[in-house]
C-alpha cells in the first residue's frame, strides 16, 4: 500500500502549479500595465520593481518591511509606521505598495524617512530577488494581501511574517475557493494573524489559519489622529468660500458620478448656495468629474488650479492625492463612495473622527464591522440607493440636532475604539530586530 504524500510534497506540487500558471500569465501582466497606463501614467513607470530587478545596491541597516497595497491600506498602516519611526529610529523601514496612488501617498506621508518600492508580482523568482535584495528582518502585511509565494518565501528565508489589521469578508473568503488548499498552507506560515474583529478572525480560521495563531486586536483605523492640518484647512476653506454650508462626496467611483450630480442639483433647489466638495477615488477621474460638473452648468474650482473655491463656486473638485482627510473637516455631511455599487465601501472612520455626519450606500462588505459599529452607535446612515442617499444628506443638512447627535456619536466611537496600535506593537515586539 502506497504511503500518503507528505505535507511538504503536496505544498511543493501546489506551489509549482501556481507558479507555472503565473509565469504563463507574465505577458498578461505587461498588457495590464500598458492598459492601466493609458488611464494613469504611473503604471507605465518603474516596471523593473514589479519584476524585482534593481539597479541600485541594497540599502544598509536592519530592515522592517510593511506592505500596504494602495491608498486605503497605506492610511491604515500610517499609525503603525509612525509608531515604528518614533520608537525605533535605528531601523530602516521599507514600505511597498502595488498602485501608483499608494506610492504617492507613501511619499506624501513620509518622504525619504522610509524606503519605497512596488511589490513585485507573486512570481517565485521575483519574490526571492526582492527578499534577497532588501533583506527584511520582519514582514508586516496589511489587511488581505495573501500572496502564496510571498508568504512561503518569507518562511523559506527565515523572515517572520505577520498579517496585521487583517480583514476577510465573506465575499473574499468565497473568492479564495479555487486556491484554498494553497492559501491555507500559506496562511500557516504566518507568525500571527492580527484580525480586526472576531468575525474576521473566524473567517481566517475557516480559510486555513492555525486557530492559535489568530488573535483579535481591533482596527488600526481607529487610531487615526486628527492633526492641526485639518483644522487649518477648514479655517482657510471657510475664509475663501465665504463660510457657506458644504457637503462632500468622497472616494466616488465612475458609476456613482451621475448620482452625485443629481443629488447636488436637488439639494441646491433647497439650499441655492450649497457647495459640493468632490473627491473621486481614482486620479484618472479628476478631469472627467470636473468636466461633468461644468456640463451640469456649475462653476467649478479645483484644488490643483484654483487651490480654493470662492464665494461664487458651486463645486470644488479635490483633484489631489492625500488631502481627503483634511477636507472632510470642511463639510457638514459626508457621503462615502464605493457603496452605491458593489465595490464594498471605503474608510468611514476618517469623517467620523472629524465630527462629520456620515452617509453611505448599501454595499459595505469591505467595511462591514466598522459600518455595523457606526450604525449601532447612531453615527452612520446607510441608504438603500442614490435617492435615499440624497434624502439622508438633506435631512442632516436641515436638522442641527440630528447632525450634532451623529457627529458626537462618531467622535465617541472612534475614541473608544482606539488601542489596536498599542496591541499590535506589543504583538510584533519579539520579532523586531534588537535595538543597538
Amino acid at each position: 500500500m502506497k504511503a500518503a504524500p507528505s505535507e511538504r510534497a503536496v505544498e511543493r506540487l501546489l506551489r509549482a502549479l501556481y507558479s507555472a500558471v503565473l509565469y504563463l500569465l507574465v505577458p498578461v501582466t505587461v498588457y495590464h500595465l500598458i492598459w492601466r497606463g493609458f488611464r494613469q501614467v504611473g503604471y507605465l513607470q518603474r516596471w523593473d520593481e514589479r519584476y524585482a530587478i534593481y539597479r541600485a545596491p541594497p540599502a544598509a541597516g536592519e530592515c522592517v518591511w510593511v506592505h500596504a497595497v494602495s491608498v486605503g491600506e497605506v492610511n491604515a498602516a500610517a499609525p503603525l509606521v509612525n509608531a515604528l519611526l518614533a520608537a525605533r529610529p535605528d531601523l530602516r523601514l521599507l514600505v511597498t505598495t502595488i498602485t501608483p496612488t499608494g506610492s504617492s501617498r507613501v511619499q506624501a506621508l513620509w518622504g525619504d524617512r522610509v524606503d519605497h518600492v512596488y511589490l513585485p508580482y507573486d512570481l517565485s523568482g521575483a519574490v526571492r530577488r526582492f527578499l534577497d535584495h532588501h533583506r527584511p528582518r520582519l514582514a508586516l502585511v496589511l489587511e488581505t494581501e495573501l500572496w502564496p509565494n510571498l508568504l512561503f518565501c518569507c518562511r523559506d528565508h527565515g523572515i517572520p511574517a505577520y498579517l496585521v489589521n487583517a480583514r476577510l469578508s465573506e465575499r473574499s473568503l468565497r473568492g479564495y475557493r479555487v486556491l484554498r488548499s494553497l492559501v491555507a498552507r500559506a496562511l500557516r506560515t504566518l507568525a500571527r494573524v492580527a484580525a480586526q474583529s472576531e468575525a474576521d478572525g473566524e473567517r481566517f480560521v475557516r480559510l486555513g489559519a492555525e486557530p492559535a495563531a489568530v488573535t483579535v486586536l481591533g482596527n488600526l483605523k481607529f487610531d487615526i489622529t486628527v492633526d492641526d492640518a485639518a483644522r487649518r484647512t477648514a479655517a482657510a476653506f471657510a475664509g475663501h468660500s465665504g463660510g457657506r454650508m458644504a457637503w462632500i462626496a468622497a472616494s466616488t467611483h465612475p458609476e456613482e458620478e451621475a448620482a452625485v450630480i443629481a443629488i447636488h442639483r436637488r439639494l441646491r433647489e433647497r439650499w441655492p448656495t450649497l457647495l459640493l466638495l468632490w473627491a473621486p477615488r481614482h486620479p484618472e477621474r479628476f478631469r472627467a468629474v470636473t468636466q461633468a460638473c461644468v456640463e451640469a452648468g456649475w462653476r467649478v474650482a479645483t484644488r490643483q488650479f484654483t487651490h480654493w473655491p470662492d464665494g461664487n463656486d458651486d463645486v470644488f473638485v479635490i483633484d489631489t492625492l492625500g488631502e481627503l482627510a483634511q477636507f472632510y473637516a470642511c463639510a457638514r455631511v459626508a457621503f462615502v463612495g464605493g457603496s452605491l455599487q458593489p465595490v464594498g465601501g471605503h474608510n468611514l472612520l476618517e469623517p467620523a473622527a472629524l465630527g462629520v455626519a456620515v452617509v453611505t450606500g448599501p454595499h459595505l462588505h469591505n467595511f462591514s464591522d466598522i459600518a455595523r459599529q457606526l450604525d449601532e452607535a447612531g453615527a452612520l446612515r446607510i441608504a438603500a440607493d442614490a435617492d435615499a442617499v440624497g434624502l439622508a444628506v438633506a435631512g442632516l443638512l436641515a436638522d442641527d440636532q440630528a447632525h450634532e447627535a451623529m457627529a458626537q456619536a462618531g467622535l465617541q466611537l472612534v475614541k473608544a475604539g482606539r488601542g489596536a496600535l498599542a496591541r499590535t506593537m506589543e504583538l510584533i515586539a519579539p520579532d523586531l530586530p534588537p535595538a543597538p
